[in-house]
C-alpha cells in the first residue's frame, strides 16, 4: 500500500507521526508549505514535496475545510482511494474520478502537544466494503477505537466536539483574561479544571454540574455580572440561562 498524506498543518503532522510510530510506511507528505514539510520530513524521515505529487494507492487529505475541494483536484489518478479528515464535510466534496472516503480522527491537534494516538477515535466512511476494510485495517493499527459513520452522523459528532472542546477552550481563554486582569496566576485554576474534566469520566455531566446558576444563587449571579464587562458579560448571562433552563430553575 502506497500512502501519501497531503497537508503540512497540525492534522497532517500528527497523522504522519501516528503512521510513523505504528510502522505504516508513507510514500510522501505533500503540500505547499515547504518549510513546515521539511520539519516533518526531518523529524519523521518521510520524503516530501511541494511540486510533484507521487503516484499512490491512498491519499489522505489533511488540510482546512475550505481547501479540501481544491486540493482534491490535484489528484488526477483514477484507480486510487482518497480520504479527507474533516468532521464537517461529505466525502462528495472530493472532486475526482477516484474512490471517495472520509477518515476522521476525533481529536484536537497542536504540533507542540504529544498525543496518545491509540485513544483517538477514528470514524470511517467509504463507497464500498473493500475500501471500508482497508481504512479500518489502517485505523486499527493506530487506534483502539474505530467506527463506521455516515456523513449525517459525523456532522453531529463534529458538532458535539465543538461544544465539548472548542467552546470549552474559549471559556478557558476568557477565564484567563479575568485572572490576568487581577494578576492571579492562571496555574492556580488548573487543579479545578483537571478535576472538572476528570469528574465526567465517572459522573454524567448533567449530574456533575455545580455553581451559582444551578443553585439559583441570585446574589452571586448579580455580583459576577457587576464585575464583568465587554462580551464576557453576555457569555456569562447566556451560560447561566442555559444551565437554569436545563435544570428548570
Amino acid at each position: 500500500m502506497q500512502i501519501v498524506i497531503i497537508g503540512s498543518g497540525n492534522v497532517a503532522y500528527h497523522m504522519a507521526k501516528a503512521f510513523s510510530l505504528k510502522k505504516i510506511p508513507l510514500l510522501q507528505i505533500f503540500g505547499r508549505n515547504g518549510e513546515e514539510l521539511k520539519k516533518i520530513s526531518n523529524e519523521l524521515d518521510i520524503p516530501y514535496s511541494t511540486e510533484n505529487l507521487e503516484n499512490a494507492n491512498l491519499y489522505i487529505i489533511c488540510v482546512s475545510d475550505n481547501s479540501v475541494e481544491s486540493v482534491s483536484q490535484l489528484i488526477t489518478k483514477k484507480d486510487c482511494l482518497v480520504a479527507h479528515t474533516s468532521g464537517s464535510l461529505p466525502k462528495e466534496i472530493l472532486k475526482g474520478e477516484y474512490r471517495k472516503s472520509s477518515f476522521y480522527p476525533l481529536q484536537t491537534f497542536s504540533k507542540s502537544k504529544e498525543l496518545d494516538y491509540e485513544k483517538i477515535p477514528f470514524f470511517v466512511e467509504t463507497e464500498n466494503q473493500q475500501d471500508k476494510h482497508l481504512l479500518f485495517e489502517i485505523a486499527s493499527k493506530i487506534s483502539e477505537n474505530v467506527m463506521e459513520s455516515s456523513y449525517e452522523k459525523r456532522k453531529y459528532i463534529h458538532l458535539t466536539a465543538v461544544f465539548a472542546c472548542n467552546f470549552v477552550n474559549h471559556l478557558f481563554a476568557r477565564a484567563k483574561e479575568i485572572s490576568d486582569s487581577q494578576e492571579i496566576p492562571f496555574d492556580y485554576f488548573l487543579p479545578l479544571i483537571d478535576e472538572t474534566v476528570q469528574k465526567i469520566h465517572e459522573i454524567e455531566p448533567k449530574a456533575a454540574q455545580t455553581g451559582p446558576a444551578v443553585r439559583n444563587d441570585v446574589r452571586v449571579l448579580e455580583l459576577h455580572e457587576q464585575l464583568l464587562k465587554d462580551e464576557s458579560i453576555e457569555i456569562y448571562k447566556t451560560m447561566n440561562h442555559s444551565i437554569q433552563k436545563m435544570y428548570e430553575l
